[in-house]
């Protein structure tokens, strides 16, 4: 039975890899998915879905006015039968997009996983990630650690100096030299001046 899934964290969890780990299994049972990406979201290039570990696939740009259910029906019409679809950075749908999404499953039986941050640097909630989380069939959190050793449940923007930033537009595109993740206590003591962060998280080691 298809469902729609939420699997949100903060920033650097490995919702990305994930995303494609899950595509990658799909694939390698011979089932056909379709990876969409958000337009404003160019980092990789355009429609390009990467993750920090060097994982890498081509995905479908959208943009906050594209209507995403007409757009998977004009994918399956063109290429047949599509198993699953994958919504990078989830965030940033608009809420008629998520109800779209919803249509993709009750109506076209094709199940849907979105990944994406639950809440801004501010510790609001994007516009896409409130109405996954209403209308979502199934939520689930990715972890990730805080520097401080806590559960980190939210992301601080912060400037060169590791300080936080509590002004400026909800969506403004970064990555480890933008964002950090926190724990609830960290993003107070931060919010508040108290202190600095650093901002470049080191990757993986690799091989």
């Amino acid at each position: 039975m298809a469902k729609l899934y939420f699997y949100y964290s903060a920033m650097n969890a490995g919702k990305t890899t994930t995303l494609l780990q899950s595509a990658h299994n799909y694939r390698e049972r011979g089932m056909r998915t379709l990876i969409l990406t958000p337009r404003l979201d160019d980092r990789a290039g355009r429609g390009r879905v990467a993750s920090r570990i060097g994982l890498q696939a081509d995905g479908v740009a959208f943009g906050r006015e594209d209507d995403l259910q007409a757009l998977v029906e004009r994918d399956i019409a063109a290429h047949g039968r599509l198993h699953c679809v994958l919504v990078d950075e989830a965030q940033f749908l608009s809420r008629p997009q998520v109800w779209q999404l919803g249509e993709v499953v009750d109506a076209l039986r094709v199940p849907v996983l979105c990944y994406g941050l639950r809440t801004d640097f501010r510790g609001e909630l994007f516009e896409g990630s409130q109405y996954l989380l209403a209308w979502a069939d199934e939520i689930s959190e990715i972890k990730t650690i805080c520097h401080s050793g806590s559960k980190a449940t939210m992301t601080v923007r912060v400037d060169e100096q590791g300080f936080a930033l509590s002004e400026g537009p909800q969506v403004e595109i970064g990555g480890n030299e933008r964002y950090v993740s926190v724990s609830r206590a960290e993003f107070k003591r931060i919010s508040r001046g108290e202190g600095r962060i650093e901002p470049l998280q080191p990757p993986l080691p690799l091989g």
